[in-house]
C-alpha cells in the first residue's frame, strides 16, 4: 500500500525571500537556491519528524503572530544558541523535556523558529 514517508518541506510567503534566505544562511548557516535542504538519516533510525496540529488559541507559537512556527533539529542545542547569540540573535527561551531539548528564536520575518535537540528514541 502506498503511505506517507514524511515531511518534504514548508513553504510560506514572505516580503522578501532573498533577505529571508540570508537571514537563515548567516544565522543558522542553512540554505541554498531553494532554502534549507536535509537530506534524511538512514544512521539515525531514531530520529523522526513531527507533523502536528495545535488548537487555534494556542499560545505557543507567540510571541509570533503568525499560525504557523517551524521546527528545526540540532545536533548540539548549547552549540547552537552560543553562535546565535554571539551573532546578536536574541533567544526566546529555552526548555529541556525528557524526550529533548528546546530553544526559540524569531526570524526577520516574524516567524517563530523551535530548536529542538532529539533526545533518546521516538516516543511511542
Amino acid at each position: 500500500m502506498a503511505r506517507i514517508t514524511g515531511l518534504g518541506g514548508i513553504f510560506y510567503k514572505v516580503a522578501d525571500p532573498e533577505k529571508t534566505r540570508a537571514w537563515y544562511q548567516e544565522s543558522l548557516g542553512i540554505g541554498g537556491e531553494w532554502g534549507a535542504m536535509f537530506p534524511f538519516k538512514k544512521d539515525d533510525p531514531e530520529g523522526f519528524t513531527l507533523f502536528s496540529p495545535f488548537k487555534a488559541d494556542s499560545d505557543y507559537f507567540g510571541p509570533s503572530a503568525k499560525e504557523f512556527m517551524v521546527n528545526l533539529r540540532v545536533d548540539d542545542l548549547d552549540g547552537v544558541v552560543a553562535d546565535l547569540e554571539g551573532k546578536g540573535i536574541e533567544i526566546l527561551g529555552r526548555q529541556d523535556e525528557d524526550y529533548g531539548r528546546f530553544a526559540w528564536i524569531m526570524d526577520p520575518d516574524g516567524v517563530k523558529v523551535e530548536l529542538w535537540q532529539q533526545l533518546g528514541p521516538a516516543p511511542e
